[in-house]
């Protein structure tokens, strides 16, 4: 006997309809903080950002995990880590217990890149923050840390 087959969640109905509205409202939350990241000097892409920000919190991470966690194809992460290492923000050397693998390290310069970045988005989230009262704070917080710990789990059916 074959297996039912799966369907999709419609994309209608009041589920779908929260998810515009959440979409649309977190859009001024990343404006905000891809306004400040971008403020950074040497300026840098959202997905370079993100690649140097994976590389950080993965070590002896390889160009086909980055790859997967940043959802690009081998060559243009490829392509993205010479520019981001022909910036000096990142390193390419050979792992110690298996001479093929290349491994990535984040450089010294790209750390300070990426604690700029940190601190503009903090910076710029702070003045917004200013203009909510401390209920709508707490509420926000919390919605959020949901929302992340949501996403962490959905993370493989998401990535359309």
């Amino acid at each position: 006997m074959t297996p039912p087959v799966s369907r999709p969640e419609p994309f209608e109905g009041p589920l779908y309809e929260t998810a515009r509205d959440v979409a649309d409202a977190a859009g001024a939350l990343t404006d905000a903080c891809e306004r400040a990241s971008q403020s950074a000097s040497p300026r840098l892409s959202a997905l370079q950002l993100r690649a140097l920000t994976a590389v950080r919190g993965s070590p002896r991470i390889n160009l086909t995990r980055l790859a997967e966690e940043v959802g690009a194809a081998a060559p243009a992460t490829s392509r993205l880590c010479d520019r981001l290492e022909a910036a000096g923000l990142l390193r390419r050397s050979r792992a110690d217990d298996d001479r093929r693998e290349i491994v990535l390290t984040v450089t010294q310069s790209g750390r300070e890149i990426l604690e700029t970045a940190a601190d503009r988005r903090t910076k710029a989230v702070y003045e917004i923050l200013k203009h909510l009262s401390p209920g709508q704070r707490q509420d926000l917080l919390h919605g959020l840390q949901a929302f992340a710990d949501a996403a962490d789990e959905a993370k493989p059916s998401y990535g359309m």
